[in-house]
């Protein structure tokens, strides 16, 4: 049985993480994070969220499965962090594939990826020696996986994070012409978690992906209702 106010977010420390989980919190939710070492569990805490010290790195799909196992939804927003490859391809692709095997084993339909908003052009622009290039492949591979899933995803792409407060107002890039790709498009990490505590809330945005920068637009608009 699913129930409707629990959302598990994978990668619970992050900062868009513990953003989103108090904005969710203060929403109704009871949030379970799932955090790699048992040291982040007061962060985790202080935000109103409910630690889960699971690796994913090398937790199976079983071992996942029975934690979203009554969730309504999933927040995939663990990652590596990059500088190490071989660790990327095992968060950002393999952990997030069996993610959403999972999902689908625990029967939780609804899915957010925090992707990142170039992830479907970088692989086509980089030379693989580039030491971004490992990520930008991990990232486009996993979302293309999530495409193909019949989960209800929401692939969301921010531009350039910042630590800037939320202004609640986004452009997609689609929107913007072909020069937003410049530095000064940038998003507020709490302004990603806006929208990450919309989308569900909202049921907005099921299997799309939106690339998206801080702007002039109201979340709820550039997301839907």
């Amino acid at each position: 049985m699913t129930d409707t106010n629990r959302v598990v977010i994978v990668g619970g420390h992050g900062k868009i993480a513990l953003l989103a989980a108090g904005k969710l919190k203060s929403a109704g939710y009871t949030v379970d994070s799932v955090i790699r070492n048992v040291g982040q569990s007061d962060a985790v805490r202080a935000v109103g969220g409910n630690p889960v010290v699971l690796d994913i790195e090398s937790a199976n799909i079983e071992q996942l499965a029975s934690v979203f196992t009554g969730a309504n939804a999933i927040v995939f927003s663990a990652g590596a962090g990059g500088g190490n490859p071989a660790r990327t391809h095992a968060v950002d692709y393999e952990a997030a594939t069996r993610a959403m095997a999972a999902a689908d084993q625990a029967g939780v339909r609804r899915f957010i990826m925090v992707s990142y908003a170039t992830a479907s052009e970088d692989i086509h622009r980089l030379d693989s020696g580039d030491a971004f290039y490992p990520y930008a492949r991990a990232k486009h591979d996993a979302d293309a996986k999530l495409r193909e899933s019949t989960l209800d995803y929401t692939i969301l792409g921010p531009a350039l994070l910042t630590t800037e407060p939320a202004t609640g107002k986004l452009t997609r890039t689609e929107d913007a012409g072909s020069d937003w790709t410049d530095d000064r498009r940038v998003t507020s990490r709490e302004n990603v978690a806006e929208v990450i505590a919309h989308v569900i809330k909202a049921d907005a945005s099921v299997r799309q992906t939106v690339n998206f920068y801080d702007g002039d637009t109201p979340i709820a608009d550039v997301m839907g209702r």
